[in-house]
């Protein structure tokens, strides 16, 4: 299984991390999950997961049954943080600059059958989806992997809103699905696109879900 994990990473820190995302650090929150039957429990696989706060990424840590290797951009990698992050099996990557290195190390992780997890959006925003990069499509191509979408809202306080109590998370898990095979830059192109329509149709959906829980909640 430490196969599975980046050179450095331990099987022992990694769980001690997930624990750390699942109870402590979601203390804040009432995460609920959504879907969690859908994720394989063996094989390769990309998670893809909309990104619009700084939360996102340690609550699907925890929240996911299997271990995650995220690329996580590298200002987090500074001092004691960015051991620990990388004890846990994350992978450090340079935004806006071409940078193989954490792609192959991430491709090692899928090619021993592990989990990587990558926020196609590239930074944080609405995290609605409306754009995707080709990073999480290359790799299930390069690696057979299949592509887990998830949709993760109610992080991100709305502008101008008072600081909440126990926000409700929602995660919600789509169903696997493989991207299209084929070779060059169009085809990558066509995966990527169906990596973001699926990712986004996932967070539309959950949007939609709720919305419905408010105004149920309000009658």
């Amino acid at each position: 299984m430490t196969a599975q994990l980046p050179d450095g990473a331990s099987a022992g820190w990694t769980d001690f991390g997930r624990w750390i995302a699942r109870y402590p650090y979601a203390l804040p929150f009432r995460v609920r999950v959504h879907g969690r039957e859908h994720v394989p429990l063996t094989g390769a696989v990309v998670v893809v997961a909309n990104h619009s706060s700084m939360a996102d990424g340690p609550l699907l840590f925890g929240a996911l049954p299997r271990r995650v290797v995220f690329l996580i951009k590298q200002e987090m990698f500074a001092g004691p943080l960015g051991w620990f992050l990388r004890k846990i099996g994350q992978l450090s990557v340079r935004r806006g600059v071409p940078d193989r290195a954490p792609l192959l190390a991430a491709l090692r992780v899928l090619r021993a059958g592990g989990v990587v997890g990558v926020f196609p959006e590239g930074t944080r925003g609405s995290g609605d989806v409306a754009d995707a990069q080709h990073g999480a499509a290359w790799l299930a191509r390069s690696s057979d992997a299949v592509v887990l979408p998830v949709a993760c809202r109610g992080t991100l306080r709305p502008e101008g809103a008072r600081r909440r109590f126990l926000p409700v998370v929602d995660v919600l898990v789509g169903e696997p699905f493989e991207v299209p095979p084929g070779k060059g830059r169009q085809a990558l192109d066509v995966a990527t696109e169906q990596v973001r329509d699926r990712l986004a149709t996932l967070v539309a959906e959950l949007d939609d879900f709720r919305d419905r829980s408010v105004s149920g909640e309000a009658k």
